[in-house]
């Protein structure tokens, strides 16, 4: 096969792209926020292997060079066209990204908050720590945003 010969139509392509954006997005939003906010090495080698697996249902048998060009143009205008819709839409924006989950709540961790969300205590220390704060007697909330960082709000003195 030639390097500029496309082993399926161009059309393909886009609707495989897209296909496969959407699937990643949909199972991504069901593992949960803290898929998306700092990563750890576990969650790299995961991303890693998603991408690698997902090139299969992309681009198939093709490995010309338009091929793989024509499915990221397509998975670029489909990121850029639902980022387009979340804004124009609450009610879109919030089936995308969720809604945020409280963990800290008046100084109380929240029961089973951090279970809820899949975030192991030692992570949430580590977030502590990085705000500055040793416990959680003087935060009045936090949370875990949509996009997966943790938010400290502290209480006024």
């Amino acid at each position: 096969m030639n390097t500029f010969e496309l082993a399926l139509p161009w059309w393909e392509f886009v609707w495989r792209g897209i296909g496969a954006y959407l699937a990643a997005l949909i199972m991504m939003r069901i593992v949960g926020k803290r898929s998306f906010g700092d990563m750890s090495t576990f969650d790299i080698i995961v991303l890693v292997l998603v991408g690698g697996t997902l090139r299969n249902s992309i681009l198939g048998p093709d490995v010309s060079f338009f091929g793989g060009l024509i499915a990221v143009a397509a998975i670029l205008a489909a990121d850029r066209a639902l980022a387009w819709a979340c804004t124009r839409s609450p009610w879109l924006n919030r089936l995308v990204e969720g809604h945020p989950t409280v963990l800290v709540h008046e100084g109380d961790i929240v029961p089973g908050s951090l279970e809820s969300v899949s975030l192991p205590m030692a992570a949430f220390r580590r977030a502590l720590h990085s705000a500055g704060m040793e416990d959680t007697h003087n935060i009045r909330i936090a949370r875990l945003e949509p996009n997966g960082r943790i938010t400290f709000i502290r209480k006024h003195s």
